[in-house]
Parts: C-alpha cells; sequence; structure tokens
C-alpha cells in the first residue's frame, strides 16, 4: 500500500490538469444535492466550514462571503496553492484560512465546525485511514453540526458495465466478446472491485458501496446518515455515453452526516 506522503506527491503532480482527468461534481451539468444542503445552513454568516481535502478549491467560490470563516484543506501543496488562487482579490479572502495537512489531523480543531464538507475527498486506499479520518471529522464538529460530502460509487461502474454489456450484445456480440468489450470500456483494469480501489496515473483512491458509507459513518460515531445521488450527464466522458441518454444517469454518493 502506497504511502500517504507519497499521494501527497502524486496528488500534487496532478494538481494543474485535475479538472481534466476526473468527473466534476460541481459542474453545472451536474445535478448535485450537496448545493441544497449548503443553501439550508441556517445563519451562515455566523457559521464555520471546513472544505477537507479541497483540491484546486472549486467550491470555494460558493462558501466565501456566505460563511463567516472558511478553513480549507489539503494534504498536497500544489492543490492548495492552486486553491489559493481561487479566492485572490474576493472581498472576504481573509475570512478563508488554508492548512497543508492530512484529513485526519484535526486535532487542535476539535469542536470547532459547524459544517464539514468532503468532495470526493474521502477516498484513501487504506479503510484504516478513512476511519480515522471519520472520527476526527466527527470530533470537530460542534453539537449541532454536520457533515456534508461526496463519495465516488463503485456501483456505478457495475452498472455503467452492465449498459456497455448490453449494447455489446445488442451488435451481435457473443457473451464471452461482450463481457471482454464491457470490461476494457469500462476500464476494469483500473478497478479492484472486491476491495473498493481504483488506481489511475500512481493515484490510488477508495471508491464507495452505499451500504459501506452507512457502516463507516456509524463506526465513527454519526448517528444519522442520508444518502442522496449526484448525476452525471451522459457524455464523451463515459464509454457508449451518447447512445445511454434514455438511460437512468450514473452517479456518486451524497450524502448528510449527523452526530
Amino acid at each position: 500500500m502506497q504511502n500517504t506522503q507519497d499521494q501527497d506527491r502524486q496528488w500534487s503532480r496532478h494538481a494543474a490538469k485535475y479538472d481534466e482527468l476526473f468527473l466534476d461534481a460541481l459542474d453545472p451539468s451536474v445535478e448535485n444535492p450537496i448545493w441544497a444542503a449548503l443553501d439550508a445552513v441556517p445563519k451562515p454568516q455566523s457559521r464555520t466550514i471546513a472544505d477537507l481535502g479541497c483540491g484546486t478549491g472549486p467550491l470555494l467560490p460558493r462558501l466565501v462571503g456566505r460563511f463567516g470563516r472558511v478553513v480549507a484543506l489539503d494534504f498536497a501543496p500544489a492543490m492548495i496553492a492552486r486553491a489559493r488562487t481561487r479566492v485572490e482579490g474576493h472581498a472576504d479572502a481573509d475570512s478563508v484560512t488554508f492548512e497543508t495537512r492530512a484529513m485526519h489531523d484535526l486535532d487542535d480543531f476539535a469542536g470547532q465546525f459547524d459544517v464539514v464538507v468532503a468532495i470526493n475527498s474521502l477516498v484513501m486506499p487504506d479503510v484504516r485511514e478513512i476511519d480515522r479520518t471519520l472520527r476526527a471529522i466527527r470530533a470537530s464538529l460542534r453539537p449541532g453540526g454536520q457533515f456534508l460530502g461526496v463519495l465516488p460509487s463503485m456501483d456505478a461502474i457495475h452498472y455503467h458495465t452492465m449498459l456497455l454489456m448490453d449494447q455489446a450484445l445488442d451488435r451481435g456480440l457473443e457473451i464471452e466478446e461482450a463481457e471482454r468489450s464491457a470490461a476494457f470500456h469500462a476500464e476494469h483494469q483500473y478497478y479492484e472491485f472486491a476491495f473498493g480501489r481504483f488506481q489511475f496515473l500512481g493515484l490510488r483512491q477508495k471508491f464507495w458501496q452505499p451500504f459501506e458509507i452507512r457502516h463507516r459513518m456509524a463506526k465513527a460515531g454519526f448517528a444519522s446518515v442520508e444518502l442522496g445521488q449526484v448525476l452525471y450527464p451522459w457524455d464523451e466522458s463515459m464509454a457508449g455515453g451518447a447512445d445511454f441518454a434514455d438511460h437512468p444517469r450514473s452517479w456518486d454518493w451524497s450524502f448528510v452526516a449527523r452526530p
């Protein structure tokens, strides 16, 4: 298992082209329940919000100026450097604190956050690190606080594979050929399906099943978890996407967790 320091370097290496390499849960074409959850936070000017694993900072323009204090944290220095540019010149730029550290390193923020957001950043390939991070997030929340986020969906990869296989069978391929075609176009070579891991260009990420979200949140001390779906358009970023426009869209999982 590659260690955290190595992943720091890998994520920093890809910071400049991150938006080109991965699906963007915050893109305007995406249906994301997180927006409504953020809009529903009462009296945001009196609240402190943390964007954990903020990456290049695409969420920051929606937080700065609306929330009284914003903490933007990422373990990759190059990601933090790009995130800083998102708020340069903003009238409320002074309300943002940037932290270059791991997501579990929150001891000095215990009980300080009203809202924590993690958009596709709870992706550590070692589940022990995920459990440690979730416990730290739980401890960082004030009474009545909430944890919002998006998690990469492993079951959506199975769904996409099914559609690709049906497409191949409809073209007249035999079952073995259809399976090989679907596995190739769904890029199965990058996934460890049994353990929900994904490896690409040196990056190792965790993908999630819905039952695991509930399990690990409860294990970390969250009393309730509400799941939703972040729905992506069928486009050129997904193999066969143009042919699946009349099918339900692919998804990642969104969640709202409360202590």
